[in-house]
């Protein structure tokens, strides 16, 4: 049973690291992307130091959508986007550049909130990597030496029960003949 219980695990656990190695690949990307985002900011980024131009809350998170997914038996969330709030603000008084700025924001904030379910996702399915290679050594290395063992020492048990037996029977049989004799010879003797 355990033999064939464990290409099915050493395959789960396969499928597992390669998609860890996936998602973490996405991840960097993910990474990437903002970095590429916050280098593309860097050249009128000065502009945020204008007093009150950049009006607080103009962009705020309001709902993370998550889905749920499944890989090798483990429910992971999946990322399905974000919605955001928009501040109010006087378009009177405020810098054009401020919409620019708040657009920019809400891709970054994007790209960190999908960094951050792809970092979930890689710690749930890191975990059940952890608990299957667990698995996967203890029945190599403890349940099918040691049940190996357990069925070495009752084949050698059963055999030597079956010696016994045919022991048994062979002095039996002899028993059996010696008294059948005698009670021949008796009879011989009686006649």
């Amino acid at each position: 049973m355990y033999r064939r219980y464990l290409p099915t695990l050493t395959l789960k656990k396969q499928q597992l690291q390669a998609e860890i190695r996936t998602i973490e690949a996405k991840a960097k990307a993910v990474r990437q992307a903002k970095a590429d985002l916050e280098k593309s900011f860097n050249s009128w980024i000065a502009v945020f130091s204008e007093a009150e131009a950049f009006p607080d809350g103009i962009i705020t998170v309001s709902n993370v959508r998550k889905g749920r997914g499944n890989i090798a038996g483990v429910d992971i969330p999946t990322f399905d986007g974000a919605d955001f709030k928009r501040g109010d603000y006087d378009l009177y008084y405020t810098p054009l550049w401020v919409d620019i700025a708040a657009n920019h924001m809400q891709q970054a904030m994007m790209l960190d909130l999908e960094a951050e379910v792809l970092d979930e996702q890689v710690e749930l399915l890191g975990a059940e990597l952890r608990a299957t290679s667990q698995r996967v050594n203890l029945f190599e290395k403890v349940k099918i030496p040691e049940t190996e063992e357990n069925i070495r020492k009752i084949s050698i048990y059963m055999a030597d029960q079956q010696v016994n037996a045919v022991v048994r029977s062979k002095i039996s049989k002899g028993k059996i003949a010696l008294r059948g004799k005698e009670a021949f010879e008796r009879q011989v003797d009686l006649s």
